[in-house]
């Protein structure tokens, strides 16, 4: 048997990460690795305390029609040079969504936490690379083009 490349086993555990999403939308499931170490995990959802979409069976994001990256509301010593490691899954199938990628509003959080690469899952075995700097030089957010 094959042994798994160490992207793609980090990226297995995004996407372990993924199911704890509660957002009808998207699930999003993120690791953050530094010198082989796994030193943070999440998922996208409501803020701590506030009723999650998946319980109210609803999303007020999509009622209120707030666009996708907008209206959001970690220690950066230990981010800087890190990688983090995302898939993103279908909150109905549970299928990875190929060409996914963080919205606007992520982008800023991890350009501004020193993290300097991103992998994003696209199948079982396939992802892409994406070093930091270029979201700093690209900045899509002039050009109206949207994440995920």
């Amino acid at each position: 048997m094959e042994r798994v490349s160490k992207h793609n086993y980090y990226l297995d555990i995004a996407q372990t990460v993924s199911e704890r999403s509660t957002c009808l939308r998207r699930r999003f499931g993120a690791i953050i690795v530094k010198n082989d170490v796994i030193i943070s995990t999440g998922y996208n959802g409501s803020p701590r305390g506030r009723a999650n979409c998946s319980d109210l069976g609803t999303c007020y994001r999509e009622q209120m029609k707030i666009p996708r990256g907008e209206r959001y509301e970690l220690s950066r010593e230990n981010m800087l040079g890190a990688v983090l490691y995302m898939c993103c899954t279908d909150p109905k199938t549970g299928k990875i969504m190929p060409g996914t990628n963080s919205c606007m509003m992520c982008k800023k959080l991890i350009i501004n936490a020193g993290i300097s690469t991103v992998f994003i899952r696209d199948t079982e075995t396939e992802f892409r690379e994406i070093p930091v700097t270029d979201w700093v030089t690209d900045d899509d957010s002039l050009s109206g083009k949207l994440g995920y």
